[in-house]
């Protein structure tokens, strides 16, 4: 096994018992111990230096450890989006921009932003014109269910007219 490989394989297990709630435990309990014997020790300067010493090393080779995973986890996680990109629809271009400078990044960022915009605004006027040709056939529909209507009171008025008419016309005299 190479030396990164074994660098890899210590940094996620120390990574991963950094994160476990049993690590949390164990630390807080040092502490509980350290101040416990502060009394015993008569709360000296050696007392105070074993604590500060202990949490600074651990804390300085901590940082490089988790650094390293957070750097692995991220190149993975950028890689399967790159091949997301790449086998789907989206634009290639998109692939290794995590490599660019920022000034870059935010030129994509941007291209993006108003391509977003642009889409919103097509899809918004298009939205805007089936609910206007909807309306218009509403208006249309309920235009021919009125003429609809005004013909059926039509023939109803006319219908109940006519033996009015029967009755004037038979009383006519002859």
């Amino acid at each position: 096994m190479s030396p990164k490989q074994l660098f890899s394989k210590a940094a996620n297990k120390v990574s991963y018992a950094a994160g476990h709630p049993a690590t949390f435990v164990g630390c807080v309990a040092i502490v509980i111990i350290w101040a416990a014997s502060g009394p015993l020790f008569g709360f000296t300067d050696t007392w105070q230096l074993i604590i500060n010493t202990g949490t600074t090393i651990v804390t300085f080779l901590m940082v490089f450890l988790i650094q390293n995973t957070q750097n692995r986890d991220g190149a993975a996680i950028q890689a399967k989006l790159d091949e997301l990109i790449r086998a789907g629809r989206a634009e290639n271009t998109f692939i290794g921009i995590e490599h660019l400078t920022e000034e870059e990044v935010n030129e994509f960022r941007m291209k993006c932003e108003k391509a977003a915009k642009e889409h919103d605004q097509r899809h918004t006027s298009r939205s805007r014109k089936i609910a206007e040709e909807r309306a218009a056939e509403a208006r249309e529909t309920g235009e021919a269910a009125e003429a609809k209507q005004q013909k059926k009171r039509a023939a109803a008025t006319q219908k109940a007219a006519k033996p009015a008419i029967r009755k004037r016309q038979s009383e006519k005299p002859k």
